[in-house]
Formats: structure tokens, sequence, C-alpha cells
């Protein structure tokens, strides 16, 4: 539900399910999952299938386990929230992927020390998520203007995903040309070679940072990025911080698996631009509507239930319609004799 103040009134806090003790589970359930990782990462290796698969599963099964108890303990509506939301939030991980995957590809990052480099990456978008989470509810619960700021955010992102959906925008990236990188070469030398994971070495005596370390800042950086887009759009769907938090922390949480999982099908999702485009418009709009409706009843609003089945309809169609436009070609591969 997205509860807003009357422009004048009191600020007043958005309503939420999250109570002390729930925040501190949650939080604690996400640390733990977190610091279980870097454990589990200690020691550089390949991510054989099976394992990314296992934890892919695991994954996927404690947000849909955290969802049941949701809808029961707080109702179906909370319950719809929170699908819709995760969902949202799924679908823009794997655009989150998609750019991994080419900065672990323009660094030549070693397969042993991706997994390390996503799990850095997964711990600064949880960072600054969680800070722009915090600074949403507050513009929210004290300016509802902030509704309809949110919903530009959106369309206007909409707007370049499609761009850049039709133009078919070259995905190469040139490593030297990307800012953090440059800002990085600018203060201190970089090391020829990955020294496993360490991010600091030394040259000719002078302490330097890594290829490791500039990957590392790479990732950080592109996720300001992705936390500016999807911190509004599960805004969109759920006005409870508590729940744009819980979304945002499970959808991150399997990513480091699921990479692995997806690392050969993400070039398949050619159509991945159009539908996160049209599921960024959508709520965009939903948004508008939310804060038109504060200001005169007679505009509708746009039920949670709806929300979802556009949503899931959308992404299902650019799926299905993807991996039938790549039929042809990765048919071909599959066909290809060594020679």
């Amino acid at each position: 539900m997205l509860s807003t103040v009357a422009a004048g009134a009191a600020p007043t806090a958005l309503d939420s399910v999250g109570t002390p003790l729930l925040w501190a589970t949650t939080l604690g359930l996400v640390v733990a999952l977190l610091a279980l990782d870097f454990v589990l990462t200690r020691r550089p290796h390949e991510v054989a299938m099976r394992e990314a698969l296992a934890w892919s599963a695991f994954y996927v099964a404690l947000p849909l386990a955290f969802g049941g108890f949701v809808w029961w303990r707080f109702g179906t509506d909370r319950g719809l929230e929170y699908l819709t939301g995760y969902l949202v939030e799924k679908s823009l991980s794997v655009d989150n992927l998609f750019v991994f995957m080419l900065l672990l590809g323009a660094f030549a990052v070693p397969k042993a020390l991706q997994q390390r480099v996503l799990l850095y990456g997964i711990v600064g978008a949880l960072v600054l998520r969680g800070v722009f989470i915090a600074l949403g509810a507050a513009a929210l619960s004290r300016f509802d203007a902030m509704f309809l700021v949110f919903g530009v955010i959106l369309l206007v992102t909409a707007a370049k995903v499609l761009r850049d959906a039709i133009r078919g925008t070259d995905h190469d990236v040139d490593v030297a040309r990307l800012r953090s990188v440059r800002l990085v070469r600018r203060l201190v030398p970089v090391t020829e070679d990955y020294q496993g994971t360490r991010v600091l070495s030394r040259v000719d005596g002078r302490r330097a940072v890594t290829p490791f370390a500039l990957v590392v800042v790479a990732v950080l950086a592109t996720d300001v990025v992705f936390a500016v887009d999807s911190v509004p759009a599960v805004y969109g769907i759920t006005g409870d911080p508590f729940l744009v938090f819980a979304t945002n922390a499970f959808a991150l949480l399997g990513l480091r698996a699921l990479y692995f999982v997806l690392e050969g099908a993400l070039s398949r999702l050619v159509h991945l631009g159009y539908g996160l485009a049209a599921v960024l418009g959508f709520i965009g709009t939903k948004l508008a509507l939310h804060w038109a409706h504060e200001r005169w009843s007679a505009v509708p609003e746009v039920p949670t239930l709806l929300s979802l089945g556009v949503i899931v309809g959308v992404l299902a169609l650019t799926t299905v319609t993807s991996l039938l436009a790549t039929r042809t070609g990765a048919r071909n591969e599959d066909e290809r004799v060594p020679v």
C-alpha cells in the first residue's frame, strides 16, 4: 500500500510491517549469508554448474519462503506487493549480471576470481540500495510529489533503455575509458597481472593496486547507476520501506550463483532491453497515477495484482521472443564440428 501525506501536512512515517524484531532478523540473515559467501569464496576456484545450480535453487527458495511468511503474517495485499517487487528487482538484477559479464570479460578476470568480484559487487549494491531506500523513505514521508519525481526518473530511464535496445548499442567495454579506472590510475600505479584476490601490491617500491582492485571499483561504480533505477522501481510497487529492502536484498543475494548459471544464456536475451523498458515505463506511469490520485480521486490507481500480471507477461514474452530470435544461431553453434 502506497501512503503519503497531503501537501502542507505534518510529516509522517510510511506505513510499514517492519517491526524492530523483523528488521533485526532480516538484517542478521543477510549479514550471515554474506559472511557465508565470503567463506565459500576464500579459496578462489572455478564454479561448476552443479554448484551454481544448487546455490541458485537455494536463493530462489529462500525469498519465496519469506514471501510465504509475509503473505501469511500480513495478508494478501502485502504478500502480492512483496512478490511483485521481488520479481521487478530480480528482472533488473539480470540486467546487472549482463553488465558484470561485460566488465569481467573486459578486464580478463580469471575464472577462479570471478565469484569474489561478483561478491564485492553484491555487497556494494546492498549498501548503496540501503542508503537509497532510507533516503527515499524519508523523502516520500515528507513530500508526496516524490512519487511523481520517481515516476519521471523511471520514465526517462525506460526511454534510455528502449533507445539502446532499438539502436543495438555496442556493448564492448573499453577499460581505459572508464571514469572509475582513469581516476584510480591517476592516484596510484597498477600492477600488470592479477595476484589472486589481493587488491594492494608494490611496483618499483611504490604502493600499487592490482587489476582485481580496478575491476571491483568498476563494478561498484555500476552499482550506483543500478541503485538509482531499482529503488524507485520497487517503491512503485510498495511504499513499505521494509518490503523495499527485503525485495532488493533477496534479489541481490543470489546473483553470484545466478551469474554462473546464466553466463552462457545472457547473450541470448536480446530482447531483454525492450522488456525492461516496458516494465520501467509501466511502473513510472503507475507512480505518476498514484500521485495524481492523491489529488484527484477520480484518477484511477493500478492494482498490485494487475501490476504483477503485466510484469510477468512482459518478461515472459521478451524471454520467449529472445530465445526464438537466437535459436538459429544457437543451433549452428551446437552443430559446429571441431577441426
